[in-house]
């Protein structure tokens, strides 16, 4: 049994926290709205606390999954961050989905009240924080990611330390680039069954079994057909993730001019109301092909 923190109980934080109480692990949480601490503290035993500084007195691994950037130095630095509650020798691992500038600040940060950080971002959305089968990539010192990876392997499927402070960052935006142009893929592949007049259950069926399949595709393209988008992650947050990518790739000079058009089409989508729908309501900014009865 070891004793940690978990800070932000939101989609993703809430089930996660929630795998390692039933490991057995003693849970200390914080969460903005203190309503949802105590309603996870009711379900699942622990402790809730005001502050992310009291929260993370006496853990030995404190976790946060907050918004972005802002969210996350407002929950780690400062006189009631989590950094002034946190012992020497202690690890902070971020699962937030943030910059790798960030991090690169809170590794430095931490460094200097002599303790760890690690960004580890995730990937898998809510479907696997819930089932408890996320991927987990990590940037930071090989110690404190041995350290925290046991505790990682109760809501994971996969972890890797990825290199030095900031890796696991950068690699959760080559995630969300290839994401970005999966789905506008996908959204044209079925936009073009439809007026084609194909059956797009019978088309994905097919084209599935060979080298066009994704997990996109097994996994959004039914609730697509149906343009029903409330399945998985936000358009609001992958705008966030997208508008990160960009901004890293100014600094290193890449061209990302599909991920750039990818970023417009979801404020495409954001217009026209879909703030909140998953990421495969690309689908909704093409005209509906389908065969109307009548």
């Amino acid at each position: 049994m070891t004793t940690v923190a978990f800070i932000g109980l939101g989609v993703m934080g809430y089930p996660m926290a929630g795998y390692l109480a039933k490991n057995n692990h003693t849970v200390r949480v914080y969460n903005r709205t203190a309503d949802k601490a105590a309603a996870w503290v009711k379900e699942h035993g622990g402790s809730a606390h005001d502050t992310p500084a009291a929260c993370a007195e006496t853990a030995d691994v404190v976790f946060a999954c907050v918004g972005n950037d802002d969210d996350l130095r407002s929950v780690t630095i400062g006189e009631n961050g989590a950094f002034a509650g946190m012992h020497k020798g202690s690890v902070f691992c971020d699962h937030t989905t943030a910059s790798a500038q960030v991090a690169r600040e809170l590794y430095n940060a931490a460094g200097n009240k002599g303790i760890a950080f690690l960004d580890a971002p995730i990937s898998g959305g809510q479907a696997g924080a819930e089932n408890g089968a996320l991927t987990v990539m990590v940037g930071g010192d090989e110690e404190a990611f041995d350290i925290a990876r046991p505790l990682i392997d109760h809501f994971s499927k996969s972890v890797r330390l990825m290199g030095d402070s900031g890796a696991g960052q950068l690699t959760k935006m080559v995630n969300q680039i290839c994401i970005a142009g999966l789905v506008q893929g996908l959204s044209e592949g079925l936009h073009f069954a439809e007026a084609a007049g194909l059956d797009g259950r019978q088309v994905i069926d097919v084209i599935s079994k060979g080298a066009a399949q994704s997990w996109q595709m097994e996994n959004r393209y039914e609730t697509m057909l149906d343009r029903e988008f409330e399945h998985g992650f936000a358009v609001d947050w992958m705008r966030k993730d997208l508008g990160i990518v960009l901004d890293e790739a100014k600094r290193n000079s890449t061209s990302l001019p599909v991920t750039a058009l990818g970023d417009q089409f979801y404020g495409d989508v954001q217009e026209m109301g879909g703030q909140r729908w998953d990421t495969s309501s690309l689908l909704a900014r093409l005209p509906d092909r389908r065969k109307k009865p009548g």
